[in-house]
């Protein structure tokens, strides 16, 4: 009975979060610029200023964290800094200086009957997040939604609630400071797995769901949710070196790619090598990944040219290792690098080295991913060096977002007609 109790508790302070959301959703679409520009300015202000606090705070979800033994790569996405803090302050204030999309009117066209036919760029309503370890996000989520127009409801892992609530406290007075409802952002504060499943059920409420975190989590959205979901579901990203590389370029991405930050989903955990380069490269290569205690796995002929390196595995090839561990594979053409992205590959980020401009250009046509990329680490693939201020997720879907989601993806578009009076014949 108290099971029961607890879950309509549950259901109801989920409805009620809905509700709020849905309000205050029609007040930010009619919020003006300097409105949500001011939150986010006074937003970024107060991270900072409560820098001490949110480090304290989330001192106490680190210390519960490595009790419950949560993973390197987990403690690492979970611990906030001062470099840390003031790159979320930093990518609010660049949403703040980003173009205001909303109310935007394009492609205005007369049709012969003389109606004048347009599209207006509009928010989507209210949006679900539900995300792990990463506080930064509740913070970044918050802002794109702002600026969009939109209102927000997050649900962070368990594992942050002490760093979610106490963001979500920052963010909750610089929309009060703006003149802007208080529930166009609000954190769920239950940690019972079971209002995540309420939130994936809100189509009453809520108009898209956008989940970050691990390939499980991914998984159990996209079967449970009656929503639309913006997602991706793993980051088995490629650099593939071609023949006609230059060798400093090559290694300095490759080592990049891999050893810049290892727990997040734009890091490169494939390394793809043409067999007229792998010789002198690969020994280059393995000495600069020593000095990171990067583990090597490779196929036989990488294993030919280097040594003290473990065999890979079938499973290798697709794994997200969100770790210093990187499979490399020894190819003999852009043909076959080409196919292994598209067997083997998640449609992510994937990257190819080459001074050849025709590899190049085929290269960057052919794969089939979010995001490919010509002599640059995969590492760029995020929203805030992409010029988006902040993103509020990657999609690796075609539908209706793909690429770091940045405020455009968090609208839609309506058709609006202008007319003198017309009438159909």
């Amino acid at each position: 009975m108290a099971a029961k109790q607890e879950t309509v508790s549950i259901e109801k302070y989920m409805l009620a979060l809905g509700a709020q959301a849905k309000q205050a959703a029609r007040v930010m679409s009619m919020a003006t610029t300097e409105q949500k520009n001011n939150a986010l300015e006074t937003l970024a202000s107060l991270l900072l200023e409560q820098q001490e606090n949110l480090m304290r705070v989330n001192q106490l979800d680190l210390q519960a964290g490595k009790e419950r033994g949560l993973e390197n790569a987990m403690l690492d996405r979970l611990e906030l800094t001062p470099q840390r803090i003031q790159a979320m302050a930093d990518g609010l204030r660049q949403i703040a200086t980003l173009e205001d999309l909303i109310g935007d009117i394009d492609h205005v066209t007369t049709r012969p009957s003389g109606i004048k036919v347009g599209q207006m760029r509009v928010p989507l309503g209210v949006i679900g997040i539900i995300y792990e370890s990463r506080p930064n996000v509740t913070a970044d989520a918050a802002g794109l939604c702002l600026k969009s127009g939109n209102a927000v409801i997050l649900r962070g892992g368990s594992e942050a609630i002490n760093s979610n609530k106490a963001i979500g406290d920052c963010i909750q007075q610089a929309l009060a400071k703006a003149g802007l409802p208080k529930t166009a952002v609000q954190v769920i504060e239950v940690t019972d797995r079971a209002a995540v499943s309420e939130l994936l059920r809100m189509d009453q409420y809520v108009s898209v769901i956008i989940p970050r975190g691990g390939k499980s989590l991914i998984e159990r959205v996209s079967k449970e949710a009656t929503i639309p979901v913006i997602k991706h579901l793993d980051g088995n990203c490629h650099v593939f070196i071609d023949g006609q590389a230059d060798e400093a370029k090559a290694i300095a991405i490759a080592v990049n790619a891999k050893t810049q930050r290892y727990g997040v989903c734009n890091a490169m955990e494939t390394l793809l090598v043409h067999i007229d380069v792998a010789a002198k490269i690969l020994p280059a290569l393995q000495k600069e990944y020593a000095k990171h205690d990067v583990e090597l796995r490779g196929c036989d002929r990488t294993r030919k040219i280097l040594s003290n390196v473990t065999a890979a595995k079938e499973e290798d090839w697709s794994a997200e290792y969100l770790a210093p561990i990187l499979a490399i594979k020894v190819v003999d053409s852009i043909d076959d690098a080409i196919d292994h992205i598209e067997k083997y590959g998640s449609h992510h980020t994937d990257t190819i080295v080459t001074e050849n401009d025709a590899h190049a250009q085929r290269f960057l046509r052919e794969v089939d991913s979010s995001s490919v990329m010509l002599n640059a680490s995969t590492r760029f693939a995020d929203g805030f060096e992409y010029g988006l201020g902040a993103e509020i997720g990657i999609s690796t879907d075609k539908l209706h977002a793909r690429g770091p989601v940045g405020l455009e993806g968090l609208t839609t578009q309506k058709y609006i007609v202008f007319g003198t009076g017309n009438i159909r014949e």
